[in-house]
């Protein structure tokens, strides 16, 4: 999953080395935080107009979770 968020965000942004996707250990219901960590000038190509971007990657990150069994939220730091 890890993978899979850090290739959208690197497509996505102006900076891509200053990428790094994180995830936190799973909490007690079994949901794992992933947090996409991206240069401050590229926030904006992450986010999109009106949170549309980040809404779609956080859609494909919940569909990709769903194969494998698991629950996922996603973080834009």
């Amino acid at each position: 999953m890890q993978e899979l968020l850090a290739i959208i965000a690197k497509g996505l942004v102006e900076a891509p080395e200053s990428v790094s996707v994180e995830a936190d250990a799973p909490k007690e219901d079994g949901t794992i935080v992933y947090h996409i960590h991206v240069a401050e000038s590229d926030m904006g190509r992450i986010i999109g107009k009106q949170g549309r971007i980040a809404k779609a990657i956080r859609t494909i990150a919940r569909s990709a979770a769903i194969r494998s069994d698991e629950k996922v939220i996603v973080e834009i730091d």
